[in-house]
């Protein structure tokens, strides 16, 4: 049954092929049958933004999935391509579309790539239900696999180096994997972890999270749940008295790990020259309101004084142990609400009640029972426990906030600065937003010693640090400075901040340094090649009209009607190649000082063809156009893109046979009509492609004439216009030039 995710024609028992597949399969009867991997549920929209081509068939993975076999019918792009100039695949009308659009060899290389990982992850799911179902729990050395623990802490970016070279020399995969605790008691801090998870990405890993009390085990449960063959962690800064305490997650791994190898990474000091830079900070913002505070120790010192009241009211209605527990639930309220230092002071002031009011003797600090005694220290001891439980629950929560925020500001700003041509003031805004302040200003020190604004934003934004109420730098001349009240306990989350905007900044240095040299590097090749044009292109024309026009003046000699004519089209045809000369040069000249000026509107692509064609010597050479009249239309400058025409098929007369016609096609791909431009002629060699879009760059034996300014141009013009020039194969032989500019939306 082939083609596994056709549509079935209508009135069919089923809609799709697949359930007749189902049906057959329930029946009995073994299936044989075949599926494109363009056509896989989970991988359709990835084909569609590598071809530009929306599947309007798929078919849910599952159902490939639960085959006995999956074969993968693996053939390279270019015997792909050779099959379908052959006539193999498509009707021989189809073929030259076909292969500038959809079959081109990116398009193939990229789809073979994704079939090769999805029968590769097939092969490993395999593999683990293989060893689930036989219970083999040591992982298989098929493949190197790297896992890297990823903490947040500072020495992980050395770690997580560390564990891509060693994938790299072993041509393994490499996966991060954080453990994220859920006794709700430790904290990361969250900005170093996000540069961790984007320096594990840029290296090629693939980052995994899992919540669990018992971070070694689940460690070792990733590793053995992807065939990890090593794990690779820092190694621990905490002192031998706290490990003994707490325990030591290494020491647990490796007891666990079996036959997976353990590397632990000894990361270098931390930079001092980094803890110098860093201003010094000061003490945390407490986790509790003010008001909360406050209301603590008031209850702090109501709860005991009311308790007392009421219970020597009562008398001795109720015993020791009952006083004792509404005293200790008094406590317990005050630590719920305040925290450690009220709680305290609740107990100890509740104890000292308790012994002078209940306690025998009374009226004394004097406690006749020893059991007495363990119960009021047990009592002041539970309620400094609540309280530092509530502190540390409070403080976590705190930072979780804080943590989120900044990570939210931090996303924003990254956003900001892929986004904006020029981001600061907005991540100025950014942070503003995020720390409360008032003004904000990016300082840069002059030679002088002077502070100057590079980017300011907000209500008086500082002018100096000295003006500020917080700032933090972002290198040895430059900081970023608030203005505001209440700044001062947020100045490490601004120096979080700054290591953004310091981003920002190289990223701007380097685009202003990258654009100015390659600027003066196109305007010192395009002197040059001017001045070879002008000694070599231009001299060629002149000195033919030159001597044409002088043998006509000759009175002496009485020339031939055909030799005179011979003359006259000489200089004619030279005049039109000095003509052609010049346009490209000034064309040439616009588009590299950026004076193109675009003037759009729809237009018909026939119509610019025609245009273009109108104008052109095309020296015996047949041109064929098929085109759709019913195209979408172009949405572009018509003057420039006929410009762009007109030199592609001038440049294909030029290398065609006189017996292979030109032909000129179109059709729509996406949201662009793509326009074809096919000779026939030696062809381009694909290291060379990039050459011919070069000012004055022409291949071949030099017997074909020209500038070689008519690609260039086009290529300009192209770019200009918002669209795309490339360069395929034409099947049999020669050069197609497929245009790409976006069409007018219906």
């Amino acid at each position: 049954v082939d083609e596994l995710a056709h549509t079935n024609a209508p009135g069919s028992r089923h809609e799709k092929r697949w359930q007749d597949v189902e049906e057959l399969l329930a029946a009995g009867i073994e299936v044989i049958s075949t599926v494109n991997i363009q056509h896989l549920e989970s991988l359709h929209d990835v084909v569609e933004r590598i071809t530009g081509a929306t599947q309007r068939e798929v078919i849910p993975d599952s159902i490939v999935r639960s085959a006995d076999q999956v074969h993968l019918v693996d053939q390279t792009p270019e015997a792909l391509r050779r099959r379908m100039a052959h006539g193999n695949i498509y009707r021989g009308d189809r073929v030259d579309a076909a292969l500038a659009n959809y079959f081109r060899v990116g398009n193939l290389s990229a789809l073979r790539e994704l079939a090769l990982m999805w029968v590769a992850d097939q092969v490993d799911d395999g593999l683990q239900s293989y060893r689930e179902r036989h219970g083999i729990s040591d992982g298989w050395e098929t493949r190197e696999r790297i896992v890297v623990a990823i903490t947040g802490a500072p020495s992980g970016d050395q770690v997580i180096r560390r564990a891509a070279r060693i994938a790299s020399r072993l041509r393994g995969e490499l996966l991060g994997v954080r453990v994220r605790p859920t006794d709700g008691l430790a904290s990361t801090e969250s900005s170093a972890l996000d540069v961790q998870k984007q320096l594990l990405g840029a290296l090629g890993g693939r980052y995994r999270e899992v919540a669990s009390a018992d971070v070694a085990k689940s460690l070792i449960d990733v590793a053995r749940s992807v065939n990890a063959t090593q794990i690779v962690m820092g190694s621990s800064r905490r002192s031998r008295w706290n490990e003994l305490v707490q325990g030591s997650v290494i020491n647990d791994v490796i007891r666990l790990s079996g036959n997976i190898d353990i590397q632990i990474i000894s990361p270098d000091a931390v930079d001092e020259r980094a803890k110098l830079a860093r201003p010094m900070l000061p003490d945390r913002v407490e986790a509790l309101s003010r008001r909360r505070r406050i209301i603590a120790w008031v209850l702090a010192l109501v709860i005991p004084l009311v308790l007392t009241a009421v219970l020597h009211f009562v008398g001795d209605g109720l015993g020791f142990a009952s006083d004792l527990l509404l005293f200790l639930s008094g406590s317990v309220a005050v630590a719920t609400v305040g925290g450690l230092s009220p709680a305290l002071a609740s107990a100890i002031a509740s104890s000292l009640l308790l012994n002078w009011f209940f306690t025998e003797p009374l009226y004394t600090l004097s406690i006749s029972e020893p059991e007495n005694l363990l119960a009021l220290v047990v009592f002041v001891l539970l309620a400094g426990l609540v309280g530092v439980l509530v502190s540390r629950a409070a403080r976590q929560a705190a930072d979780a906030a804080r943590s989120r925020g900044e990570a939210e500001t931090l996303a924003a700003m990254a956003a900001l600065s892929n986004a904006v041509d020029d981001p600061l003031p907005a991540m100025l805004t950014q942070i503003s937003h995020a720390l409360g302040a008032t003004g904000a200003s990016c300082l840069r020190r002059q030679h002088g010693g002077e502070w100057v604004a590079v980017a300011s934003e907000g209500v008086n934004p500082p002018t100096s640090p000295d003006d500020a109420a917080s700032w933090a730098p972002i290198d040895d001349e430059s900081v970023v400075a608030l203005s505001g009240a209440g700044l001062g306990d947020d100045v490490e989350v601004l120096t979080s901040f700054c290591a953004q905007i310091t981003t920002v900044l190289q990223q701007q240095e380097l685009r202003r340094e990258a654009a100015a040299a390659q600027q003066l590097t196109e305007v010192n090749d395009l002197r040059a090649a001017l001045l070879a044009a002008v000694s070599h292109d231009l001299r060629t024309p002149l000195a033919a009209i030159k001597a044409s026009a002088s043998s006509l003046r000759q009175t002496d000699i009485v020339w031939p009607d055909s030799v005179r004519a011979e003359f006259v089209e000489t200089i004619e045809v030279q005049t039109d190649r000095l003509t052609d000369l010049v346009t490209n040069l000034l064309g040439m000249s616009r588009i590299q000082s950026g004076a193109v000026q675009l003037h759009r509107h729809p237009a018909g692509v026939d119509e610019i063809v025609s245009a273009a064609i109108a104008g052109l010597d095309l020296r015996g050479i047949t041109v064929d156009i098929d085109i759709d009249p019913g195209l979408p239309p172009w949405n572009v400058d018509p003057d420039l893109v006929e410009r762009v025409i007109a030199n592609l098929i001038d440049n294909a007369v030029k290398w065609s046979p006189r017996d292979r016609p030109v032909r000129v096609t179109a059709s729509v791909t996406g949201d662009d009509v793509s326009l074809l431009v096919i000779d026939h002629g030696p062809g381009i060699p694909r290291e060379r492609r990039d050459e011919v879009f070069e000012p004055f760059q022409r291949l071949g034996d030099g017997t074909v004439g020209g500038t070689g300014l008519g690609l260039a141009v086009a290529k300009g013009l192209t770019q200009v216009s918002g669209g795309r020039l490339e360069i395929d194969d034409t099947p049999g032989g020669g050069t197609t030039m497929v245009l790409r500019l976006a069409a007018v939306s219906a």
